[in-house]
């Protein structure tokens, strides 16, 4: 389609179990473009604000990647896991009883601002040219550097042990399945992340985005208008 040819940005709310690929191909097969790129993954138990660019907008891909995002979602404290989300089993069960809704408000203060975080070895991120998470699938020791990130807004608006919900403002590169469990470790409880929901990117909101299934019907919809103005033969 020819709007899509030329260039558009798409804003979608992933589903939860859809990777960001995912979302990328049905765009490619809804609208029959095949330039088409996502400005920052999701992960599959993820959900929320997907941005898709194609055509010439792909070109706008890096500068949307660059911008602050806004996360909400939840940790589970009182064990951990490998893939410091529930990609895998818990263990290292711990306690929480004794802890206080003012101790866990009193945590978040060591991880605002500028802050080192280690990405977690189940990832993408690039180890001697291969993405970290297929050496650490295979139970290889994986070191990665800690990386300058700055988070700007860590709220906790709700505790209902063991779960707490949580609000991060924070810059691109920032994994929030690294602060579920360097949370944690701050608590001495062990925490992993439990619901992650991305709810904005620079200016776009998760509020502007359209489900897969509105986009198709969208597209439906400018299939039939265009339709009616072809010439009748």
């Amino acid at each position: 389609m020819q709007p899509f040819l030329d260039g558009q940005v798409i804003l979608l709310n992933k589903p939860l179990h859809w990777t960001s690929f995912d979302a990328v191909k049905k765009v490619r097969i809804l609208t029959g473009v095949s330039k088409v790129g996502h400005a920052g993954t999701l992960d599959p138990l993820a959900t929320g604000l997907l941005i898709i660019c194609t055509g010439a907008f792909t070109k706008r891909i890096n500068t949307f990647m660059a911008q602050i995002k806004e996360y909400t979602g939840s940790f589970t404290l009182g064990a951990t896991t490998p893939t410091y989300d529930l990609e895998s089993e818990p263990e290292n069960f711990k306690t929480y009883s004794a802890l206080t809704a003012a101790q866990i408000k009193e945590a978040t203060k060591p991880f605002t601002g500028e802050i080192f975080q280690t990405p977690p070895i189940h990832s993408a991120i690039k180890k001697d040219g291969k993405p970290a998470y297929l050496a650490a699938r295979k139970g290889e020791d994986i070191q990665l550097e800690p990386r300058k990130i700055t988070i700007e807004q860590f709220e906790v608006p709700r505790i209902e042990l063991p779960v707490v919900d949580f609000k991060v403002v924070c810059s691109t590169g920032t994994y929030i399945r690294t602060l579920a469990s360097d949370f944690g470790a701050h608590l001495g409880t062990g925490a992993y992340l439990s619901r992650l929901c991305r709810t904005r990117i620079g200016d776009f909101t998760l509020e502007q985005s359209m489900t897969i299934e509105q986009f198709a019907e969208k597209i439906r919809q400018m299939k039939e208008a265009s339709a009616e103005k072809e010439p009748k033969s």
